[in-house]
């Protein structure tokens, strides 16, 4: 069937479109402030954010982007939001200008590729910093792997959900797993998670696009759940189902406030809340 002119000239726009970022750029000293945006943001498709002692940079699709959410939002927090265009071509070269290593004390470090290693962590973790969620920056990030340190992955089987850029799957297995399944619904966030399992010559971390199903039928020791409040409501029982009887499930993407609520609704499902740890106004909880 012949397409018609109007149909191609359509598809080669929002092909162009695809090609382009909105940034939006929110200018405030309150890291408070920040990482409560983040959370918001995340919701409205913004994937990912990147900030400095005065600002909150925040990307999303430009397909994607809606000024009229994006006004609610500064709205809301009384803050102001500058907006610009950044072509995809360019969104390396703006993050290697940002890009710092991470680090989780001495038992972790989080860097690129144009990083060099650093001898005092006793983990290594290489990533290739793209348009995808999770470059270790983000507290909820920083919470998921002070929580690992405190498991026993030695042989174990691990379900990550949810994964990202892959940092906590290819973390895992440095850690002992015996088997790391890491799903993620985002396309980008799949490529890239794959590009860095090679990048840290990761063997038995099994990578895939899409949900809670690709976790198949068999149960895992531990879960790695670093989502959102809405995400793990909706997926509170099957997770459940999921885990070993006396595995552990890390659940993270929440605020403080999140914590009544993700509480009660994992006792529904059957879980057993262990501990929680906290930073900057963000949340990881533990259960088993």
């Amino acid at each position: 069937m012949l397409l018609s002119t109007a149909f191609f000239v359509s598809y080669i726009v929002l092909l162009l479109q695809l090609m382009k970022y909105i940034q939006a750029s929110f200018e405030t000293t309150d890291a408070t402030i920040k990482e409560v945006l983040v959370a918001h943001l995340a919701e409205l498709g913004f994937d990912s954010f990147d900030e400095n002692s005065t600002h909150l940079h925040a990307y999303i699709p430009q397909p994607d982007f809606d000024e009229l959410q994006l006004q609610s939002v500064t709205e809301q927090f009384d803050v102001k939001a500058a907006v610009t265009i950044i072509e995809q071509e360019n969104w390396n070269a703006e993050w290697e200008k940002a890009f710092e290593p991470v680090k989780v004390g001495d038992f972790c470090t989080i860097r690129a590729t144009f990083h060099e290693p650093d001898p005092s962590s006793r983990y290594d973790i290489i990533i290739t910093p793209k348009m995808s969620f999770g470059t270790g920056h983000h507290a909820t990030t920083q919470l998921m792997v002070r929580q690992m340190q405190q498991l026993d992955f030695n042989g174990k089987r691990v379900f990550d959900f949810g994964c990202g850029t892959g940092i906590l799957a290819i973390l895992a297995e440095k850690l002992g797993a015996g088997e790391v399944i890491a799903v993620d619904n985002d396309e980008w966030s799949y490529e890239n998670a794959a590009e860095n399992l090679e990048h840290n010559l990761s063997k038995k971390v099994s990578v895939s696009q899409g949900s809670i199903e690709h976790a198949g039928n068999e149960q895992y020791d531990i879960i790695l759940a670093n989502i959102n409040r809405h995400i793990l409501i909706q997926y509170m029982k099957e997770m459940k189902v999921l885990l070993k009887k006396g595995g552990t499930i890390l659940m993270s993407g929440l605020l403080s406030e999140d914590e009544p609520l993700i509480v009660s609704e994992a006792s529904k499902a059957g879980f057993i809340f262990k501990s929680k740890i906290e930073l900057n106004n963000w949340i990881c909880l533990s259960f088993s």
